[in-house]
């Protein structure tokens, strides 16, 4: 009870601690040996997507100020979610929590890119013309009160316990800043590592404008998601130096990498049924 009651306490200094941590660490490793150049002003980006992430935040604490952790401490106090209703040991009980939310992410992931309405939310994610550690936290507000609500429905049928929910909240931050580096680890390390976690050089192909590459590698935190569901590819058709980043049309700095621009682009008019996975028309390769 102790124990829950400090997590509780200090939730936010725990994540906020881990976020600028794990930020910063990115930040200098891709100033030190970064995998590609980038074709924009690194300046002018960080500054627009760490404006949306401090607008996200706000918003989020200004509509659900309990957040995820209130909602695992009321499924908690009324016995709500699965976990609740078995006796398992503590600590599976917290693995079998961080795994399933996960699959949800994974779950959610693929969604944003099979609705249209969905994707005109979250293209806004991968209409960064550059591929770094602030790309991995810029998404539509829109999109992140939506993903607030997942979760909230997850942990209310799963009934996690407040550690597995800090720990997953933990979990996907830093590994959302990990996998969208501008870093490049070795081969043989990124091949062992892919097993147990998504790397940059995974992920980094989900950002390929050849929407067939953009519909791969949905998984932020763990891999094995797209290995069992086939959506997993291995490396980029142009390699990792030569893909280019971004989506089709959308090549206007002033449109994609500026504040305003990022909260209007859903609402541009344009097609989106060629990166929305069940209205392409795919050919066979």
């Amino acid at each position: 009870m102790y124990w829950n009651e400090w997590l509780i306490t200090h939730e936010i200094s725990i994540r906020l601690g881990a976020f600028f941590g794990i930020f910063a660490l990115i930040a200098v490793w891709e100033m030190l040996a970064p995998c590609r150049v980038l074709t924009t002003t690194k300046t002018w980006r960080w500054l627009n997507n760490l404006s949306l992430v401090f607008l996200n935040s706000v918003v989020l604490r200004l509509l659900f100020p309990a957040a995820a952790i209130g909602v695992a401490v009321f499924a908690h106090q009324h016995g709500w979610g699965l976990l609740n209703y078995y006796s398992l040991p503590f600590l599976l009980s917290v693995v079998i929590a961080v795994v399933i939310m996960d699959l949800v992410v994974y779950l959610q992931h693929v969604m944003v890119h099979a609705i249209p309405l969905l994707w005109r939310l979250h293209r806004v994610h991968h209409a960064d013309l550059d591929y770094d550690v602030t790309t991995g936290t810029r998404f539509h507000t829109l999109e992140i009160i939506i993903s607030m609500l997942i979760k909230f429905a997850t942990i209310l049928l799963l009934g996690p316990a407040v550690v597995a929910v800090i720990i997953f909240e933990v979990l996907l931050n830093a590994t959302a800043m990990f996998n969208h580096g501008n870093i490049q680890l070795p081969a043989t390390l990124d091949k062992i590592l892919r097993l147990i976690l998504v790397t940059p050089d995974m992920h980094r192909i989900h950002h390929s404008v050849e929407d067939d590459e953009a519909n791969s590698n949905f998984g932020f935190s763990l891999p094995w998601w797209d290995r069992l569901f086939g959506t997993y590819r291995e490396q980029p058709r142009q390699g990792h130096q030569n893909m280019k980043i971004g989506i089709h049309h959308f090549s206007d700095a002033k449109q994609v990498n500026r504040l305003f621009g990022m909260l209007s682009l859903p609402f541009l008019r344009g097609q989106v049924s060629e990166y929305v996975i069940n209205r392409r028309e795919w050919k066979n390769e």
